[in-house]
């Protein structure tokens, strides 16, 4: 009985910490064997029709997605299928195959729903449409497919941007495994050693971009002929990958000054925030919806100057079609943690630490806080680990009150 009770503990422990890890690995299993493990970020940049042009629309698999039923393990005869569901009717699925002593992603398919004007607005096509292609994602068997470099697959109207893979399919042991298959961006020029490597690091693997420490926090204030329309504090990192002149990636990190220059411009249903680099310019635009009275981040235009190793001298990408850092219009939004929003498949804006409001004020400072939806995961986190902790102090607690109820009872009175 003993066992049996530690053994309940143990399980619900488990259950309680995976619903706390879910939001970033997913996994296929059937009942207690498990034959899927994957763990990534995802960015989605989707071109689409309007009334007066093509526009683009970029956005991320969000820690929600959840792994659907339509998941298998590919018994009989069928193929393993790691298949994620995430707002309005979008999937991404990947479909695997074991080639001799390999395995792969054989095709990635992603769904989305042009119906959804919070991504899509103003779309003049409606319903679900589909692409897919060859992702060229493979592995040695029994080893974890890893890519921390961007890794990008290109179809019509659509452009999928892995980063940060770690993927493993026909899973032996029910975790991933202790070796490694390094993607193509992830393996330097003078690497000598075979793709297959250890956990155990080593000294060419792959290069991560530089700088890698946060930025510094700049504080920001825009003002026009009615006063203040902008104040904002952030931390503002850039990402950039682009082609190098011998037909290979790379990335550049650009971390903004905290005393960069800079300027912009107050509108009634626009603000704009203009940040002077040392290779370029970034400019964030901001709108407001009156009707619903919230104020968000709609645009951001990059300008930059590449590496004289770059296959091109410049980078310039802007993006209209977002909906970042949103609050009510009179209080600011805040939040700690670092956000990614994804401008192109190739380009990246990081926000860190970051406290802005704009349009209107009450006495040129911020107003009330809206907290972002990470922060309040990062909250919900302890309170659940908490919760669990007091439901196991509590069954122990229980179980000892029981159990001596039972040891007394074994007496009689002489």
């Amino acid at each position: 009985m003993a066992a049996r009770s530690g053994r309940g503990l143990l399980l619900l422990t488990a259950v309680l910490l995976g619903f706390v890890q879910a939001s970033s690995t997913f996994e296929v299993n059937d009942g207690d064997k498990v034959c899927i493990l994957a763990n990534f970020s995802v960015a989605f940049t989707v071109e689409y029709d309007t009334q007066s042009q093509k526009q683009n629309a970029s956005f991320r698999l969000p820690n929600n997605a959840t792994v659907l039923n339509s998941s298998t393990c590919g018994e009989k005869e069928k193929i393993p299928v790691l298949a994620l569901g995430f707002g309005k009717g979008y999937s991404l699925i990947l479909d695997f195959e074991k080639i001799a002593s390999s395995y792969g992603v054989k095709n990635l398919t992603f769904k989305y729903n042009v119906s959804d004007e919070t991504i899509f607005p103003n779309a003049t096509g409606k319903g679900i449409k589909e692409a897919t292609s060859d992702p060229n994602i493979h592995a040695a068997l029994n080893t974890t497919y890893v890519c921390v470099h961007s890794h990008r697959i290109t179809m019509p109207n659509v452009t999928v941007l892995f980063r940060n893979v770690t993927l493993e399919a026909y899973v032996a042991s029910n975790k991933f495994s202790l070796n490694d298959t390094l993607c193509k961006e992830d393996q330097t020029p003078t690497t000598s050693a075979p793709p297959t490597t250890s956990h155990v690091p080593t000294t060419t693997t792959y290069a991560p971009p530089t700088p890698s420490k946060k930025p510094d926090k700049g504080q920001y204030n825009v003002t026009g002929q009615n006063g203040t329309c902008l104040l904002a504090s952030m931390g503002v990192q850039m990402n950039v990958t682009y082609d190098l002149k011998n037909q290979t990636e790379s990335d550049m990190l650009i971390n903004v000054p905290f005393n960069t220059s800079y300027n912009g411009t107050c509108g009634n249903s626009s603000v704009t925030l203009n940040l002077s680099l040392e290779n370029g310019l970034l400019a964030f635009h901001f709108a407001q919806n009156a009707s619903i009275e919230k104020y968000f981040l709609q645009g951001i235009e990059i300008n930059v100057t590449l590496p004289s190793e770059a296959k091109d001298k410049s980078r310039y990408v802007t993006n209209n079609s977002l909906s970042e850092l949103k609050a009510t219009v009179g209080r600011s939004f805040k939040c700690v943690a670092e956000e990614t929003i994804w401008v192109s498949d190739t380009v990246s804006v990081n926000v860190f630490d970051v406290q802005l409001q704009a349009f209107k004020f009450e006495g040129n400072k911020f107003g009330a806080v809206e907290e972002c939806q990470l922060d309040e995961n990062n909250m919900l986190i302890p309170i659940i680990v908490g919760a669990a902790l007091a439901g196991l102090v509590l069954i122990v607690l229980i179980a000892y009150l029981i159990g001596r109820k039972r040891s007394h009872a074994g007496y009689q009175t002489i």
